[in-house]
């Protein structure tokens, strides 16, 4: 565990994507081979991946705040429809068991690890109205497909931001501010959900591992801000593109999981 926070933690503040792409899969493994009940192995991965993000997203947030890359208007004329796409989210994963979550994050990593082979980064600033309409429906569907996954939803915020014009930091910082909220309302989603469902898993309450939260938060919330750091000096194209190559492998290994079962 403390190995693995190491990356998760840099990387979440590198993109500003909280980790959970990370950390999802090694805690799934992890519950895995400790005989995690199969039906909640997806659930109570990432209901923690989600609380460990909580206090990396702070840290990452303040580092970016202090270059002045984070747009903090951005939480409430975007972060609000975030929420209730969470929250759908949420309540969609809950009904789901772990084959069907296993499969909805490996062609979801897919998606990512293509955005990140593909993307570059425009120098041109375009600048976009953002209206209440594309608020909306990109804030929603940010929300709604990042709760199942344990993810902050960076992959999808950040070329939302830049599509409205948001140079590349402010949006990795701003991303960051609103993967605090996904984090929060999504912990608090699998907290409840686990809880009402009356699940029993040793050293859990509801979808949230306690061991593993006590390891990770120290680690990642440090080096998130290392990662937070680094981005600002580095040009990352190079490390984009291998972690882009990390979630294809990531993806394949998931729908192994899902073929063989």
């Amino acid at each position: 565990m403390l190995l693995a926070a190491i990356p998760v933690g840099f990387f979440a503040g590198f993109f500003g994507i909280g980790g959970g792409l990370i950390s999802v899969p090694f805690l799934f493994f992890l519950f895995e081979t400790y005989g995690v009940d199969r039906d909640y192995i997806m659930h109570l991965s990432v209901g923690t991946a989600f609380s460990i993000i909580i206090p990396t997203s702070i840290a990452s947030v303040m580092t970016h705040s202090k270059y002045k890359a984070v747009d903090f208007n951005i939480l409430k004329n975007y972060g609000t429809f975030v929420i209730f796409g969470v929250l759908a989210g949420t309540y969609m994963a809950a009904l789901m068991n772990t084959q069907k979550l296993l499969l909805f994050f490996s062609i979801a990593v897919f998606f990512f690890g293509a955005y990140l082979l593909l993307l570059s980064e425009n120098k041109k600033k375009v600048v976009k109205k953002f209206d209440l309409l594309p608020r909306i429906i990109c804030g929603f569907i940010a929300g709604f497909i990042s709760a199942p996954m344990g993810i902050t939803g960076a992959m999808m915020n950040v070329p939302i931001l830049r599509y409205f014009g948001y140079s590349i930091n402010l949006a990795i910082g701003s991303s960051a501010a609103i993967g605090f909220i996904i984090a929060l309302f999504g912990s608090i989603g699998f907290f409840t959900s686990g809880i009402i469902l009356d699940i029993k898993i040793p050293y859990s309450i509801g979808f949230i591992n306690i061991p593993a939260f006590l390891i990770f938060v120290p680690v990642t919330t440090f080096m998130a801000r290392v990662g937070a750091k680094t981005v600002q000096k580095l040009d990352k194209p190079k490390t984009q593109r291998l972690f882009g190559i990390f979630l294809y492998v990531v993806g394949l290994l998931f729908l192994y999981r899902y073929l063989e079962t």
